[in-house]
């Protein structure tokens, strides 16, 4: 249920409300099972998939998070920790056609099915921005496939510096025009939200309990006193328009 919290209500002086995209608006996990079910070679091996998909994922996030001006982004690290996963499980090596396919999983991911409509309700009372770590082109290509309209998309790769350093929630206000208290930063993630918050963002916490798939995510359960804390984002949609 929604629960209201911290320091003042949603109204119209918020000015844009940005929001995590990897995990809190993407089913990544549900979309690469689907991917990695589907490669032919690996039909016959016994192995999790499920904790391929997560040990994929994890292995990304220690390659991009809190990074300064690296000189690669994230379908670089996706495409890196791809080959050590293989490795990992000790899986039969794919073609080069068909380890690109499943590489480009990323960019044919889906949104959580709540997220869409709740949007075009958000959207109708401030400017929504995607405000993420994945690169520009995987936002686009996701934003498409799933029919998504966003006003903005600052990507982490745009600025130069990735989330959780305060310079990137700074950069992402001042491309803007706003100042921080003018924001509303939607994830289901709290090193995301703890740092916005730091950074003198607004903050709403949406559950995600199915991010990592069967065995649940990593930090559930929100760590702070945020603005909202929700279980979907219809609710979301239905506090801010009160």
């Amino acid at each position: 249920m929604h629960q209201r919290q911290g320091r003042q209500s949603l109204n119209t002086t918020y000015k844009a409300i940005a929001f995590d995209t990897g995990g809190t608006v993407l089913n990544w996990h549900g979309s690469l099972l689907a991917e990695v079910q589907r490669i032919n070679d690996w039909a016959s091996q016994d192995f999790d998939r499920h904790d391929f998909v997560n040990t994929w994922r994890r292995n990304t996030m220690k390659g991009i998070v809190g990074q300064k001006h690296p000189s690669f982004h994230m379908d670089d690290v996706h495409w890196e920790t791809l080959q050590q996963t293989i490795d990992a499980f000790h899986l039969p090596a794919l073609s080069p056609q068909t380890l690109d396919q499943l590489w480009r999983g990323w960019h044919r991911l889906r949104t959580w099915e709540d997220f869409p409509a709740a949007l075009d309700t958000i959207r109708q009372l401030a400017p929504v921005i995607s405000f993420t770590m994945l690169p520009c082109s995987l936002v686009i290509d996701v934003s498409r496939i799933n029919s998504i309209t966003w006003d903005a998309i600052i990507s982490c790769q745009m600025i130069g510096i990735y989330k959780p350093h305060p310079e990137a929630y700074q950069t992402a206000a001042s491309w803007l025009g706003l100042k921080p208290a003018d924001i509303l930063m939607v994830a289901c993630h709290n090193f995301d939200l703890n740092a916005a918050q730091d950074a003198g963002f607004n903050t709403a916490f949406v559950r995600r309990p199915d991010e990592w798939g069967p065995s649940g995510p990593p930090d559930p359960i929100p760590n702070r006193k945020y603005d909202y804390i929700v279980d979907r984002f219809d609710e979301l949609a239905l506090a801010l328009k009160s």
